[in-house]
């Protein structure tokens, strides 16, 4: 029996337990945060478009502005996929799969911090 699954009486059999609602609003609140900060990266590469007009090459802020909202993007999407398959995995009882969010959340963060490096120093 998976995590998240108890035995019920009225359960028929091969049928799955209903999940335990404390792991669906879990999932729920992951997906709120991946969320977040998707709206984080958002914000930021508007800002960076709107506010940053003349302090920085336009190459630099065009790419810095368009790598958030594409990150930004990528998460959103992620987020979405990774709850689906999340929550289709605990009504099937089977193990909970893992996300590639986090890495390419990595990456791209670090990508974007390259550049807005690289911004500021070659002002």
């Amino acid at each position: 029996m998976s995590p998240g699954h108890e035995e019920t009486g009225g359960a028929a059999a091969g049928e799955a337990a209903p999940v335990d609602y404390r792991f669906t609003l879990a999932n729920e609140r992951t997906f709120l945060s991946w969320i977040r900060t998707a709206l984080g990266l958002l914000a930021g590469g508007v800002a960076v478009h709107a506010v940053v007009q003349e302090q920085w090459n336009t190459d630099f802020r065009t790419a810095l502005a368009v790598s958030c909202l594409v990150l930004s993007l990528v998460v959103a999407v992620g987020a979405y996929l990774h709850w689906r398959r999340i929550r289709l995995a605990m009504d099937q009882g089977r193990p909970l799969p893992g996300t590639v969010l986090v890495p390419v959340l990595s990456a791209g963060t670090a990508f974007v911090a390259i550049l807005a490096c690289a911004a500021i120093l070659l002002r």
